[in-house]
């Protein structure tokens, strides 16, 4: 076998992010080796000969590939156990190789140009000094004075792409970035062919909290007031579960058409999908979703953010609760069913469109901060680097372009604004605990065992007699993995546990466990796969498992079913709630 040394040579990036080859060679001790061109990120490695390696299209080997070649140094399995030692944060976009994007079903061309205008310079960002909190209020409670100069910068903002548009602060041009970090327009650098993709991983919050910020300050500079804020739509307090009315003025530079018109107020979202026909119903039921998406199912960080995702992986590799959850119900909810796409909030490339997705977002973004602040036994940051060292490129007011990292909007105060106060009803809505113990032997009468099971195309409602790692109310996690799905469609399914009536309009019951769901976005394949984690432990407390070692699992489909195959189930003791 020929030696490291005379295989690889050190590639430094520097800050144009172009490479250059060292004159040093590399050190073969494997100590060395994690240090230096792993662990920091700092470098990355050019080997040459390397069995079974072809380069990428623009020359460069994939680490990954390289370093499980080289099993005689650093062997496949510990660098399984080790996944962040040949990894990397995901970049900011290059935005002159910017490309087309394309609809998800049909692979289209879309019918507006995403790429953003490029830059020759790029500034990086720093967060000016807070002189004074701006607080974004309930778009239900809103002033007519607030209301007024809302509806006033989204007229110039709007009024920009007839008189400028290539003025990046235009409407349009703001709407696109979504489409351009969501269907397919950027590769991430480096990855020729391989989307970078914001939703579906723990990008996700940072990335719309940046989205979000420079599109008020745009706002903001429009009618000369920086300190303008977005409001937001409330939809997880039974006030503010109605689209914001002020989005339903046709008279409005607020209004637009493409919503679901059975949805307009005083319609109640659905936040579960339940198809609960009675708005009390619905409303007891939006309450349990966002009790269990923010508390009762999250067993880690990771669980409510999102998997990791770095430079190199494939897109979407799996959303956090909150994602999954309350975020895709209302896209879904107000896209227009009647539209190809179900444009505009229906889907990522047409949602920016839609001036109701920035007040989501906006309540999407206070999910963030409200759970950062919940106290409970799991961590509320992620540490990794390769999460924190992750990179947006985004036009400020003045119409620069600018790089900004994750690790600076952590705390979005430090950002300069802050949310208005207002109850919230879900943070104790517990379901009620139920009133006998399930009646397992005969629940399972219709259950099959797991190996008879999967994987499963979720056609139809499944029961699941799942082993249980220890008798009991143990510390459990209920875990569905390899959930492989058709991109191109609104995807849901709901899961209970030892649920004995299947009355499946009703969420607001111990048994209900939480939910996966999937906005339509854009894959090479049309295929995505995750797992989801659905922690247990409350749940067992409210059902009464007793002295049981099997529960019985409900999978019941609310859209697409077919189009859902989950790989495997299993039920594991409580993994460790670490950052």
């Amino acid at each position: 076998m020929a030696s490291l040394q005379s295989l690889c040579t050190v590639v430094a990036p520097n800050p144009g992010h172009r490479t250059a080859t060292s004159s040093k060679p590399f050190s073969a001790k494997p100590s060395h080796f994690l240090t230096h061109a792993s662990r920091r990120h700092r470098f990355q490695v050019s080997c040459k000969g390397v069995a079974n390696q072809e380069p990428t299209a623009d020359g460069k080997v994939d680490r990954r590939n390289m370093l499980l070649g080289l099993s005689g140094l650093y062997g496949a399995a510990n660098l399984v156990s080790d996944p962040q030692a040949y990894a990397a944060p995901i970049e900011a976009p290059e935005f002159k190789a910017c490309g087309e994007a394309r609809d998800v079903a049909t692979g289209d061309l879309l019918d507006v140009n995403c790429c953003p205008l490029p830059s020759d310079k790029i500034i990086d960002y720093k967060l000016p000094p807070v002189n004074k909190m701006r607080i974004r209020p309930a778009a239900h409670k809103v002033t007519k004075e607030y209301l007024a100069k809302f509806e006033e910068a989204i007229r110039r903002m709007k009024a920009l792409d007839k008189d400028d548009p290539t003025d990046p602060r235009g409407f349009m041009q703001q709407a696109n970035i979504h489409c351009a970090y969501c269907n397919g327009a950027h590769d991430q650098v480096g990855y020729k062919n391989l989307d970078i993709q914001v939703h579906n991983s723990w990008l996700f919050f940072p990335f719309h909290r940046w989205y979000l910020y420079f599109y008020e300050r745009i706002l903001g500079k429009l009618i000369d007031d920086p300190t303008f804020v977005l409001p937001f739509w409330n939809w997880d307090n039974p006030k503010g579960m109605q689209m914001p009315k002020i989005f339903d003025n046709t008279g409005s530079p607020l209004y637009n058409a493409n919503r679901n018109q059975a949805n307009r107020p005083p319609a109640i979202i659905d936040l579960g999908f339940s198809g609960a026909s009675d708005d009390l119903q619905k409303v007891v039921n939006n309450l349990t979703v966002m009790y269990s998406e923010m508390i009762r199912s999250v067993n880690s960080t990771i669980d409510f953010m999102g998997q990791p995702y770095r430079a190199g992986n494939s897109p979407s590799p799996g959303m956090g609760s909150s994602e999954r959850g309350s975020h895709v119900a209302a896209h879904v909810w107000v896209g227009n069913p009647k539209n190809k796409y179900r444009e505009d909030m229906g889907n990522f490339y047409s949602a920016g469109r839609d001036t109701l997705f920035y007040c989501h977002h906006a309540n999407v973004d206070r999910m963030w901060s409200i759970w950062r602040t919940l106290k409970t036994d799991v961590p509320k940051d992620i540490t990794d680097p390769d999460f924190l060292n992750a990179a947006f490129l985004f036009y400020d007011e003045n119409k620069q372009l600018v790089r900004v990292k994750v690790a600076d909007c952590l705390d979005h105060r430090r950002m300069g604004y802050d949310f208005e106060r207002v109850d919230i009803p879900w943070l104790n809505y517990k379901p009620p605990r139920k009133a006998a113990k399930a009646k397992v032997e005969t629940i399972s009468q219709g259950a099959q065992k797991p190996e008879d099971l999967f994987p499963l195309n979720l056609k139809k409602i499944t029961r699941v007699l799942v082993p249980k790692s220890a008798k009991g109310k143990a510390d459990e996690v209920l875990v569905l993995e390899n959930i492989e799905t058709d991109t191109t469609k609104f995807i849901k399914f709901d899961v209970f546990v030892n649920d004995e009536d299947d009355n499946a309009e009703e969420l607001d019951k111990a048994e209900y466990a939480g939910t996966f769901a999937q906005v339509p976005h854009k894959t090479k394949d049309k295929k995505g796969k995750s797992t989801i984690s659905l922690r247990l432990t409350e749940l067992y407390e409210d059902i009464d498992v007793a002295d049981d070692d099997t529960i019985v699992v409900t999978l019941i489909p609310r859209s697409n079913g077919d189009d859902v195959t989950i790989g495997g189930i299993k039920i594991i003791p409580s993994p460790p709630r670490s950052g």
